[in-house]
């Protein structure tokens, strides 16, 4: 047995060029011990010198929330390899040395399917053999759970190399970067396999050769994902295309998702950020061509291709790789190979059928009222965006419909929130009283800053603002109850103004629910009222339970937030923990970074930094009794 963290030094093994990290941890320098040990294992992960089979853990190489992966050693032929273990911890458990066992009954069914998809993933791959693709040696299943074995990758992703550039790569870099990773794609197709989760962090560029592996296409995280309708785990916003978003007959996944979610890497390399996601544009397009804003640095015909291959309805993209590879000026070294044809992978990586390379209706009809609702990368407390669509469809989430009735699509969002009961931030309403307003009287602020909390902080925005501006919410209902309720509130105020509305959800999440990527309308005028959310994004209670806490804003000029370090890779822009804590650093009693800035784009014209605020609690609760 290795010593924890020890390497055998065993002749034979493979190349130096040719081992890589199957996930971003490996650094210029490290040895495969420091690497592997880099990441700290949870409870679940299994201890350097566990043997399993002919392969001996020698340590972690990443955790994540459905699988693991470990560095080890091939005792049999002597060399290092990556290994990778089912283990949904959300749904299961480490119950002794190696054995898996399920946390219930009820999630017994989610996790036998995650099995069945990661099992088929691995088999599917085993039978590729292309230079870009993740290689699996082997499979089984033991211990109440499955393995696959693949090369031990040494090298860095696209998106760490992106970043240690400090400028755009310029376009014989992108097309020796695209060759490549299309004709694996092409290998993939031409056997109805489709990757659905190309992104700059699930391509690793390997040491020495540069040459580009495409990684981790998380089968069993999709199913998962899709029985617990939790897509946010299984979508990244700016990457995923819209028929990714739910199951519309109209809108079916193929070739041509994957090449929108490859134009995006592009997209992100030459602009540094990525094409704003796929669901807003469905209702605001305000997306900004690359012939446009890079214009003159790349050929125009690479820019074209780039921009038609990010059309958001699928009949409008290159439907095949051939094609998009041909109108980027690319020639691939003749026909495809593949395994075969592939029948069924439990919905993952083979999306057969007998129209497969048929290219999608062109229909906009049902999607122009069902896409609104979509915001399922978004990440608002425990609200479900919720929408009634014309005809049955299946969502991602697996809602269905009873024959003959209209479809539910009720697609989640990472956190959640929900309940509508008032509490005023300072001077409290009288009982049964189901509105909150900023014209109560507030205290004057303590000369010391309270410890920061960020429920706290949205108390203290209000408790900060200008009383003369009087801005009352009110809700219909004390509390909303899980999968039943839809967040529904409405603002009123005494002056024009512009409105923010932030929520911090029961984890501690902050995220600027209004205005959103899909509506951006946030003008208010006084005495008339403003209903939230508006009926293009729907929201419905959903765990997990507690109390989400609410501040709304009127600002009598636009405010901007962008000094917080607001991340915006979502429909919700987001305040990270670290973002959160350096913005808590800055405030002083009389004034908080959290409310922002006022902004007037007038130079030399006043610019009003007053706002009115109030916050409202929501809780989620199980049920009405």
């Amino acid at each position: 047995m290795s010593e924890p963290g020890h390497v055998p030094d065993v002749p034979g093994q493979l190349p130096e060029g040719d081992r890589t990290v199957i996930v971003s941890i490996a650094r210029g320098g490290a040895n495969p011990s420091q690497q592997a040990t880099a990441a700290a294992g949870g409870h679940n992960t299994l201890p350097p010198g566990t043997r399993l089979g002919e392969f001996e853990i020698v340590g972690l190489i990443g955790e994540g929330g459905f699988g693991i992966v470990y560095l080890a050693y091939d005792t049999s032929l002597g060399r290092h390899v990556a290994l990778k273990e089912y283990m949904p911890s959300a749904l299961a458990a480490r119950v002794s040395a190696t054995e898996v066992q399920v946390k219930s009954e009820r999630h017994e069914s989610t996790f036998r399917a995650g099995l069945k998809s990661f099992i088929n993933e691995a088999r599917i791959l085993a039978q590729f053999d292309h230079h870009s693709l993740v290689k699996v040696y082997r499979f089984w299943e033991a211990n109440g759970t499955a393995y696959m074995v693949m090369p031990y990758y040494k090298g860095v992703t696209l998106k760490e190399a992106l970043k240690a550039m400090g400028a755009p790569p310029d376009e014989r870099w992108l097309r020796t970067l695209l060759v490549p990773v299309l004709d694996a794609l092409s290998v993939l197709h031409a056997a109805n396999c489709y990757h659905r989760d190309i992104a700059p962090d699930n391509i690793i560029l390997l040491e020495g050769s540069g040459r580009p592996v495409l990684l981790d296409f998380g089968a069993a995280r999709r199913v998962i994902g899709d029985m617990t309708q939790a897509l946010t785990v299984i979508l990244k916003p700016g990457y995923a295309p819209i028929e990714q978003y739910a199951e519309v007959p109209t809108l079916r996944q193929g070739a041509w998702s994957d090449q929108y979610a490859l134009a995006a890497v592009v997209y992100f390399a030459i602009v540094g950020k990525t094409p704003p996601p796929s669901v807003g544009r469905m209702v605001s397009d305000n997306y900004q061509p690359l012939g446009k804003l890079a214009a003159g640095r790349y050929s125009e015909r690479f820019l074209r291709a780039i921009d038609r291959a990010l059309a958001v309805m699928p009949a409008d993209r290159p439907q095949t790789v051939q094609q998009f590879a041909a109108e980027l000026g690319i020639a691939l070294d003749g026909p495809p190979q593949h395994a075969g044809r592939h029948s069924d992978t439990s919905g993952v990586l083979s999306r057969p059928g007998n129209d497969s390379s048929a290219a999608p209706a062109r229909k906009r009809v049902v999607w122009a009222s069902a896409a609104a609702v979509m915001l399922a990368a978004a990440g608002v407390g425990a609200w479900w965006l919720h929408e009634r669509v014309p005809t049955p469809a299946r969502s991602s989430a697996q809602s269905t419909a009873a024959p003959g009735s209209s479809s539910t699509l009720a697609l989640r969002t990472p956190n959640t929130a929900s309940a509508n009961r008032v509490e005023p931030p300072v001077a409290s309403s009288a009982p049964g009283n189901q509105s909150a307003s900023s014209s109560v009287r507030r205290q004057p602020p303590s000369s010391s800053l309270p410890p920061f909390t960020a429920s706290g902080e949205l108390a203290r925005i209000a408790a900060l603002a200008d009383p003369e501006i009087q801005v009352k919410v009110d809700l219909p209902v004390p509390r909303a109850v899980v999968n039943r309720d839809k967040l529904r509130f409405s603002l009123t105020s005494n002056r024009a103004g512009y409105v923010f509305v932030f929520v911090v959800d029961p984890a501690d999440q902050y995220l600027l629910l209004f205005p959103n990527e899909l509506d951006h309308e946030n003008q208010i005028a006084p005495g008339k009222r403003l209903v939230l959310p508006r009926p293009s994004w729907p929201m419905l209670a959903g765990e997990p339970l507690g109390a989400n806490h609410f501040v709304a804003i009127v600002s009598l000029a636009p405010r901007d937030f962008s000094a917080l370090g607001l991340t915006h890779d979502s429909v919700f822009a987001s305040l990270p923990r670290a973002a959160q804590e350096a913005a808590a650093a800055q405030r002083s009693p009389t004034w908080s970074p959290f409310a922002g800035a006022a902004q007037c784009s007038e130079a030399g014209s006043p610019c009003p930094q007053q706002y009115g605020a109030v916050t409202f609690k929501i809780d989620v609760v199980k049920s009405s009794k």
